[in-house]
C-alpha cells in the first residue's frame, strides 16, 4: 500500500467522476458526492476555478481513494473517500484545514465548514476532537430526499395551453436564461452574460438535453426548467437545478417538469431519483429523506 496525497487539475475531471461512481452506495445513504454533483460544480460559471489546485487527491498505487473539495468557493469542504480507507479521515480534515480555508464574515478570521453525513459517526467525534463545532448558525443543514422511480410513472398534468418540452426539442438560450433568472429571485432581464453560463452548463460531458425539460408557456416563454442528470452505471437521476418563473408558481409547473425529468430517465433505465433538497415540491412528487449533512465549523486568525 503506497497512498500519496497530491493536487488537483483539471484533467483529473474524469479520474474523479469514476471514483464517484464506483464509491456509489445504493439505498439513499451514500457517503460521498454523487458523480452528478461533481459535474455540475465543475461546469457552474460561479465556480472558483483559480484553487481548483487546492483540491487533495488520495492516491493508493496511482488509484484515487479521497478526495477534499470545495464547492465554488473555498471555506464549504467536502470529502469523499473509499470506505476501505476510513483511516484517512483524519489527515483529510487537516489538508483542509491548510488548503481550504475561506474568508469568514468576521474579517480577521478565516473559516471552514466540513459538511459531515448524519450517519458519519466517525468523522463527527474526529471534527469534535479537533474542535469543530456543529452548525453555527450561519450555515444550513442540507437534507438528501430520494424517490424509488415507479412504475408505470403516474401521469403528468399541465394547466391548458401549457406544454413539456426538452432541450433536445428546444434549447432557446434566451428562454432559458430568462426562466433561470428570475426563477432564482433576481429582478429585470437577465444580462447578457448568463448566456455564457449556460453554453458552459451545457458542455459538461454528461449534460443531456434530452432528459432536460422545460414549460413552454401559451406566449411561448419557458415558465419552468428543470435541469436533469444520469449516471447509467448506477442507474441514478440528479435533479439540479430547478426554477420557476414568478408568474407560473402555483400552478403545478415546476414539478410537472421535475416529473417529466425523472420520467424520461426512468426509461433510460434509472431506478431512482435524488435530489439534495427537501422542499415542498420534492416532498409531493413522493421524494423522502434518506439522510443529510451537517456543516461542522472552525475558525482560524488570518
Amino acid at each position: 500500500m503506497t497512498i500519496k496525497v497530491r493536487s488537483y487539475s483539471k484533467s483529473d475531471f474524469k479520474l474523479v467522476s469514476d471514483f464517484l461512481v464506483e464509491t456509489y452506495q445504493p439505498g439513499g445513504k451514500y457517503l460521498n458526492w454523487l458523480q452528478p454533483r461533481w459535474e455540475y460544480m465543475n461546469y457552474h460559471p460561479i465556480l472558483d476555478e483559480e484553487n481548483l489546485n487546492k483540491i487533495g487527491i488520495w492516491e493508493d498505487d496511482g488509484k484515487i481513494v479521497g478526495i477534499v473539495n470545495y464547492e465554488h468557493y473555498l471555506g464549504n469542504t467536502y470529502y469523499s473517500i473509499n470506505p476501505q480507507y476510513s483511516h484517512l479521515k483524519r489527515e483529510m480534515i487537516a489538508y483542509g484545514e491548510k488548503h481550504l480555508l475561506g474568508d469568514s464574515l468576521n474579517p480577521d478570521k478565516k473559516y471552514i465548514a466540513l459538511y459531515i453525513k448524519d450517519f458519519d459517526h466517525e468523522m463527527e467525534e474526529i471534527a469534535k476532537e479537533k474542535g469543530y463545532e456543529k452548525n453555527d448558525g450561519d450555515l444550513e443543514y442540507c437534507t438528501i430526499t430520494q424517490l424509488i422511480i415507479p412504475k408505470p410513472f403516474p401521469e403528468i398534468k399541465l394547466p391548458e395551453g401549457f406544454k413539456l418540452k426538452s432541450l433536445a426539442e428546444d434549447n432557446n438560450l434566451d428562454k432559458i436564461s430568462r426562466v433561470l433568472w428570475r426563477g432564482f429571485e433576481h429582478e429585470g432581464e437577465p444580462p447578457e452574460e448568463e448566456i455564457e453560463g449556460i453554453k458552459l452548463m451545457q458542455s459538461a460531458p454528461n449534460f443531456r438535453k434530452d432528459i432536460t425539460i422545460v414549460v413552454e408557456a401559451p406566449d411561448g416563454n419557458f415558465a419552468a426548467f428543470c435541469g436533469m442528470w444520469y449516471d447509467a452505471t448506477n442507474k441514478i437521476a440528479f435533479v439540479e437545478p430547478v426554477a420557476t418563473d414568478p408568474d407560473y408558481r402555483r400552478m403545478g409547473l415546476g414539478k410537472a417538469a421535475v416529473m417529466e425529468g425523472i420520467r424520461r430517465c426512468g426509461e433510460l433505465g434509472a431506478t431512482v431519483a435524488y435530489v439534495e433538497s427537501a422542499l415542498p415540491i420534492y416532498l409531493s412528487i413522493g421524494f423522502k429523506k434518506a439522510c443529510g449533512y451537517y456543516p461542522w465549523v472552525k475558525h482560524f486568525d488570518k
